[in-house]
């Protein structure tokens, strides 16, 4: 019997690469990757088993030489900085809205059967009712990352009930591990080996509360989703079941890193609580609809946080002890 091909768009990246070490065992996995956030070296343990990396920029070139014979396309290449930049909101519309809809074009006619999206718990903004499932409304993002995220989904749904490829997008949690190049764990254990005794941290004591799930959790609840769903729409929340301050990562991550006496400097943030335009104060997922799948986070947000924290900590020693 064939092996399945499946085509990872942002495979060399945090969550594909991870996704990608999942399937190449019982799949052909072919990464797409531009190769500008993403590390092949994030890919060493999949290229060894067999899957291949092609460097794209999915803005860029016909793509459909590369989705042919897919039996499932997974999405995950995107601007994933909720915070805009100095470049402005140009990045992440191309990013995470043009290039879905070059993906799903693709896709159509290619005739892909199955494409499963990496979404985020910002597309709620701030939600009235925590935990929030998946079928809250009115769908309110604060930030131009998730309204392009809430974009991308709403393009996904129109191509699955217009023609015919079945879909299922995961609103994921603050997602952490190893290989992950950015946010608030990295952020933090970056700025404790610059200097031990301090940390600036965005927003205002005690910060705001979230849900960190790790990526391993992630995986499995992507792979558990797709078994549960039939419909050609599916959306489910990945997260874990609990949420914690920015003062409990903050004391967390220390601990688990040995940084005593550590002193907190608050930068006061945007204003009630955020640490910048757009951050969502409080954020915890309602699970029941894919814990009915079987599947449940093996680690709470502190657990995922500490040993994200140590992924991080080995991975920026790397340099200098090499």
């Amino acid at each position: 019997m064939a092996r399945p091909k499946v085509v990872i768009t942002g495979g060399a990246g945090f969550i594909g690469s991870h996704v990608a070490d999942a399937l190449v065992g019982e799949a052909d996995v072919v990464a797409i990757d531009h190769l500008k956030a993403g590390k092949r070296e994030n890919l060493a343990k999949a290229l060894k088993a067999g899957a291949t990396l092609v460097k794209r920029d999915l803005l860029r070139g016909d793509l459909r030489p590369i989705f042919r014979k897919a039996d499932v396309v997974y999405h995950f290449a995107a601007n994933p900085d909720v915070r805009l930049d100095r470049r402005g909101t140009k990045p992440t519309v191309d990013e995470n809205i043009v290039a879905t809809h070059r993906v799903l074009e693709a896709c159509r006619v290619a005739e892909v059967p199955r494409i499963v999206f990496a979404s985020t718990s910002t597309v709620y903004g701030e939600a009235k009712v925590v935990p929030t499932p998946e079928d809250y409304s009115p769908l309110e993002p604060i930030s131009v990352y998730g309204a392009s995220k809430l974009a991308g989904e709403a393009l996904i749904s129109a191509y699955a009930h217009t023609f015919g490829v079945q879909a299922f997008v995961f609103r994921l949690a603050n997602v952490v591990g190893g290989r992950s190049g950015h946010g608030v764990v990295v952020d933090f254990v970056r700025k404790l080996t610059q200097d031990p005794k301090r940390l600036e941290i965005l927003g205002s004591d005690p910060g705001t509360a979230k849900s960190y799930v790790h990526v391993d959790d992630v995986v499995a609840g992507m792979l558990a989703g797709q078994r549960g769903g039939s419909g050609p729409f599916s959306v489910y929340n990945v997260g874990s079941e609990d949420a914690i301050t920015v003062r409990a990562l903050a004391d967390a991550i220390c601990a688990e890193l040995g940084f005593h006496g550590v002193e907190y400097a608050w930068t006061g943030g945007a204003g009630g609580g955020r640490g910048w335009a757009g951050d969502v104060r409080a954020m915890r997922l309602a699970l029941d609809r894919l814990e009915r799948t079987g599947w449940r986070p093996r680690k709470t947000s502190a657990e995922a946080v500490r040993l994200a924290a140590r992924d991080a900590f080995s991975s920026m020693r790397k340099p200098r002890d090499a």
